[in-house]
């Protein structure tokens, strides 16, 4: 069989355009590809120049082994034969069916237009559209094929096999030994896609062709000689020989794909993973990276299974030939990578008690903050959504969380570490324990439901960390660490985000709320909570500390009843086009005020944004650390219309009034939560929303917060999304008000948009951008060109990224990634005019 495999037609085939640009990328990555599929599993395959043999390589026997008879490993297995005609040669010793042709043996069928068996030699010989299929699923085609009696052992000429997992080789000739464990197929090609549907004499996507090509299914592997691999029918890659576990292999000791990487201050690095399947349960697996300037670098990582849980180490380190290479990036000097000895240490591990109850742990241990981005050690963070941006740290923590069908407890505690330039380690918390505890009660009470919930939190940090709110405080540096001086940091200039000392406090709330509806269909809901906080301070007498906080040891108590009504009365109309609904909503809470304002510090509750989600929660504070005091009223109006055609339209409008008492929105805390949030005021700013959905195609949301008295628009989110047959749109603009007194200076405006669109079944491009308007420019994009199929996956993408180590700079990236199912693949990334630090991300893996 010379040409490509032309097994039974399967996927359409793309034309000769398309593969030109495919063949183009790959070879822009051969020399990268070239070490991945040469250093494939095992370990120990290596091509000898001097010997016609091949180290690594089973010596399959010439002549195949003797045969045995009928039922060797079964006395009772029966050869059952049907066929049109069965003919008995005396002469010849030689039995011959004729015609549709079945022969089923242990779970294996012989088909064919003709068979016949030797009986002196007994072997069965099919000629004639020959099938044989194997009890493990594969199916082998030829124009003859010659097996022993009991199917162990033969050869096929012109073959083309069928394996279970959709893995296809053909050769002219193939021949199988030792009792099925050797299969050897002559100038043979492997490939794991399907053939054309149009032309399956066609080309698939890829195939390695080889001299020869051994399969060995007790090792379960995949052995190639004189091998090329093809795109398209095109050579592009040439080796003298490779290995591979076969499709069904999902763990195997050898040596994985390589990873290629470089940067400036390591130049060009290459790491070569070799894994040690150790048992079922465990593994190993060594990854040396050698770089050019700083030398050898080694990394491991041991990962281990158990019956009710898993765990994971992983360390690395180098002693670094040239330290000073990592100095120059950090201003004034003093860069943590300038030192001898860098690495990590990691650890993962879950495990169940029961089945509602699991425990586990991460932790981290680091030389330095900027190693595991200097490096690559570990993915602690993927290429990162070019439309997000954040800092980056790790969180080593032991936890116990259980769930039960009505309740929830969770504890942990927890260390930080901070990654990026900005991170200072000692405003950073340790967080000695933190518990949440959640329960509702299954029986009624007094009618209605009752649920409780219980937090306990115990947490010191060394360093106050301040932010200025001002332009001035900003540009003069009158909230940095260093300062001195008292009287600049101030409530007038900063805002404590976090104080220094130990803080411990224990909280607990209980809700009872019933729900009645009275004859015309209007709904009331009675409802009363308590809650019940008691702190432990011991602030630090740190500069600037006291005029937010009392320093020294102090303890705070607090009580916080509540009693309310919720109102809603839904009126219906139904039309011929479908349903309308108008729902007037009303909920009034009544409470003492909030105590200790100023007092306590707020470490969970520094974020407030006042929209439609929390217009009509009791207490609109995200966390335990405050509280929401005084009379209020929640008043709204809500109206839908739902389309008999699908789709619907909902629209949400409503204000917060404060009527009595003192408001606590109004009142700073150490944070100043609360202000500038459109609820410092009795009348609150107007929260509204509109979302319209008039298909399973296009979706359309906007959230806005109008100023009270002036209707201006101080916040507006507006989302859309379409989700064509193969275009899917998606857009998002953001317009947020100043927020001085919280450290928004300036306001913000901004609107982001992504497009993808499939131009064919297996081609697709994509292009994301985030253009700042307040800064007139695109500071965020990327653009990706992509195709996939059963078989093969190509992608090239452009983007910008954010680098943490040293100073926060915008990074440019090309990404290209490669995959041939069965066979692995690779990705590379290179920087494009930038001054990067974080290695190019190289990698491979399996479909």
């Amino acid at each position: 069989m010379a040409g490509a495999i032309t097994a039974r037609p399967g996927k359409t085939c793309g034309d000769g355009r398309r593969w030109a640009l495919a063949c183009a990328v790959a070879a822009a990555v051969g020399f990268c590809l070239f070490f991945s599929l040469g250093l494939s599993q095992p370990a120990s395959a290596q091509f000898d120049p001097n010997s016609a043999q091949f180290v690594g390589v089973p010596q399959v026997p010439k002549v195949p082994t003797a045969s045995s008879t009928i039922g060797d490993n079964d006395p009772n297995a029966k050869m059952v034969v049907r066929a049109d005609e069965l003919n008995y040669d005396n002469v010849n010793h030689r039995i011959i069916a004729i015609g549709n042709v079945q022969i089923y043996y242990k779970r294996s069928t012989l088909e064919a237009d003709r068979v016949i068996y030797e009986q002196t030699t007994k072997r069965l010989r099919a000629e004639g559209n020959a099938r044989f299929t194997e009890a493990d699923g594969k199916v082998v085609h030829g124009e003859i094929i010659d097996l022993t009696e009991d199917f162990r052992d033969g050869f096929v000429d012109s073959l083309q096999l069928e394996a279970a997992d959709k893995t296809r080789f053909a050769a002219p000739r193939a021949e199988r030994t030792e009792g099925g464990r050797y299969t050897t197929f002559q100038s043979g090609v492997y490939t794991a896609c399907e053939p054309c549907k149009d032309d399956p004499r066609k080309p698939p996507r890829w195939q390695v062709r080889a001299t020869r090509i051994i399969h060995d299914e007790t090792e379960k592997m995949i052995y190639f000689e004189d091998a090329r691999l093809e795109f398209g029918g095109v050579p592009l890659f040439y080796w003298p020989y490779f290995s591979t576990p076969d499709p069904t292999v999902k763990r195997k000791s050898g040596v994985l794909y390589p990873k290629f990487s470089f940067t400036s201050q390591y130049g060009g690095g290459v790491s070569v993973p070799y894994f040690w399947a150790l048992a079922p349960n465990y593994d190993f697996t060594l990854t040396p990276l050698l770089t050019t300037k700083q030398g050898l670098l080694l990394q491991g990582e041991w990962r281990h299974r158990l019956i009710n849980g898993s765990y994971a180490i992983r360390a690395a380190g180098i002693v670094q030939a040239n330290p000073g290479a990592f100095e120059s990036r950090t201003p004034g000097g003093g860069d943590p990578g300038n030192r001898q000895f860098r690495g990590n240490f990691d650890t993962t591990g879950q495990f169940s008690l029961n089945n509602q109850w699991v425990w586990g742990w991460d932790g981290t241990v680091v030389t330095d903050k900027y190693v595991i981005q200097d490096y690559g050690l570990r993915t602690y963070f993927t290429v990162m959504d070019p439309l997000k941006s954040g800092g980056l740290e790790t969180v080593s923590q032991l936890y116990l969380t259980g769930r039960g069908e009505r309740s929830y407890f969770d504890a942990r505690t927890m260390y930080f570490y901070g990654l990026s330039a900005s991170d200072v380690q000692g405003q950073l918390p340790l967080v000695h324990g933190v518990m949440d505890y959640k329960n509702k009660l299954a029986q009624p009470l007094f009618g209605g439901e009752l649920s409780y919930k219980a937090n306990i939190t115990s947490l010191s940090r060394d360093n106050a960390d301040f932010d200025p709110i001002t332009q001035t405080a900003f540009n003069n540096g009158q909230c940095d660490r260093l300062t001195a001086d008292p009287t600049v940091k101030s409530r007038t200039d900063c805002i404590l985000r976090g104080m220094p000392g130990n803080y411990s406090r224990a909280s607990a709330e209980a809700t009872w709320r019933r729900t009645l509806i009275d004859p015309w269909g209007q709904k009331w809901t009675p409802f009363a909570t308590a809650r019940v906080d008691v702190a432990a301070l011991s602030v630090s007498p740190e500069t600037g500390v006291g005029n937010f906080l009392p320093t020294g040891d102090s303890t705070v108590g607090r009580f916080m009843p509540a009693v309310g009504l919720e109102y809603r009365y839904p009126f219906i109309s139904v039309q011929p086009w479908g349903t309308q609904t108008i729902e007037p909503i009303a909920q009034l809470i009544v409470r003492p005020n909030e105590t200790q304002i100023g007092k306590m510090p707020n470490e969970d509750a520094q974020s407030l944004i006042f929209d439609d989600s929390n217009l009509f929660s009791v207490n609109k504070f995200s966390g335990w650390d405050r509280i929401e005091g005084g009379t209020r009223l929640n008043a709204g109006v809500q109206y839908t219309a739902q389309f008999n055609r699908g789709g619907f339209v909902n629209v949400l409008f409503g204000q917060s009034y404060q009527l009595f008492g003192q408001n606590s929105f109004a009142v700073p805390d150490a944070v100043n939560t609360g202000l500038n949030s459109g609820l410092e005021t009795s009348r609150s700013d107007y929260v509204a929303r509109v979302a319209y959905q008039p298909d399973n195609i296009y979706t359309f949301i906007s959230r806005l917060l109008l100023d009270e008295t002036s209707f201006a628009v101080r916040r507006v989110e507006i989302e859309g999304r379409a989700n064509f047959d193969r275009w899917q749109l998606t857009a998002l603009y953001g317009n947020y008000d100043k927020q001085p007194e919280i450290g928004f200076i300036e306001r913000r405006q901004a609107v982001t948009g992504e497009v993808k669109f499939k131009f064919t079944q297996n081609w697709s491009v994509l292009a994301s951008a985030r253009y700042d308007i307040e800064a007139k420019q695109i500071n965020q994009h990327r653009f990706g060109l992509g195709y996939i199929d059963d078989c093969f996956a190509i992608s090239v993408n452009y983007l910008t990224d954010y680098n943490y180590s040293g100073t926060t700079t915008t990074d440019h990236k090309v990404l290209l990634v490669i995959n041939l199912r069965t066979i692995g693949g690779t990705s590379f990334s290179q920087g494009v005019n930038t001054s990067s630090n974080t290695p190019g991300s190289s990698g491979s893996g399996l479909f």
